[in-house]
């Protein structure tokens, strides 16, 4: 018999009227506390928080990871040029809005965390606290290269086979340890299958189009306001892969610099991002939540 899913399944609709889908997952007994919304990278979903969001849901927190727009169970968007942060953020506004969510901690995975300063931005208080997983107001155009070179480009996948190297191919710098099992799993989160048995990304391709159009400019942003806004005014907690590529050190001793209160942590030997079932990762995240309201 296959294990009961842990989550109900939501939607919601963006503010342009598209259907968007978040995994909601039921708060074990505790007293109230606020939610936690958790926000995937660029070309994932929200099976990214398959094994952080149930241990979450157990500690007493309701759990939504969401899918952004374009991405897993959510409508993929008529115009390609709302494929950004803003636009992203807005929607997780609407999703609050209807679900009657007041105020969330928010977990947001690389690009998660460039929607979370985006909405601490657009409505302050709905932020409780953030946890920021490999991202920064600043990032290294080497990473960023290497995720705009494989974004949004066409793949052959013939089986299931071919996804798992695929999975491993593009994402083995980040996960050095993982085993065949490991990328197995990988890649049954990243890769959905159609009905008529075709296996593909589980994501619009249009997702690059802003960023091509945005040419350089879009490989080196610059949000520093945006992150000082949000670390110096709510509790923060950076979590960086000790190999990452898109976060580099430089970049992460700048960030506590900049906000000396932000709990950190990394994980090593993981790159970006790191998936927050890591030992290092889920310590830090339970030890900075148990100090929140």
């Amino acid at each position: 018999m296959a294990a009961a899913i842990p989550y109900v399944e939501r939607r919601w609709k963006s503010p342009d009227g598209l259907d968007l889908f978040a995994r909601d997952y039921a708060p074990g007994p505790a007293p109230a506390r606020p939610p936690v919304i958790a926000i995937h990278g660029l070309t994932r979903n929200s099976a990214d928080f398959d094994a952080i969001a149930p241990l979450l849901a157990q500690s007493g927190r309701r759990v939504l990871a969401i899918d952004v727009r374009g991405r897993g169970l959510s409508d993929r968007a008529p115009d390609p040029m709302t494929y950004t942060p803003e636009v992203y953020a807005r929607d997780v506004l609407a999703l609050m809005d209807q679900a009657a969510i007041d105020r969330a901690v928010f977990v947001g995975t690389s690009m998660g965390g460039l929607i979370t300063m985006a909405l601490t931005a657009i409505r302050p208080r709905a932020v409780v606290a953030a946890i920021l997983n490999d991202i920064g107001p600043e990032v290294s155009p080497e990473g960023l290269a290497r995720i705009a070179g494989y974004s949004g480009q066409p793949v052959e996948i013939g089986s299931w086979a071919d996804a798992t190297a695929y999975a491993k191919r593009i994402n083995a710098v980040a996960f050095p340890h993982y085993t065949d099992a490991d990328w197995a799993a990988f890649a049954r989160r990243i890769f959905r299958q159609q009905p008529d048995g075709e296996i593909g990304l589980d994501y619009d391709p249009d997702i690059a189009v802003p960023i091509r159009a945005a040419g350089a400019k879009a490989l080196v942003p610059n949000l520093w306001p945006f992150f000082r806004r949000l670390a110096k005014k709510k509790p923060t907690l950076l979590v960086r892969g000790a190999t990452s590529d898109l976060l580099s050190l430089a970049i992460a001793e700048k960030m506590r610099k900049a906000a000396p209160t932000m709990a950190y942590a990394e994980v090593p030997g993981v790159g970006h991002a790191p998936m927050l079932d890591e030992v290092e990762a889920k310590a830090a995240i339970f030890e900075f939540l148990a100090e929140l309201d």
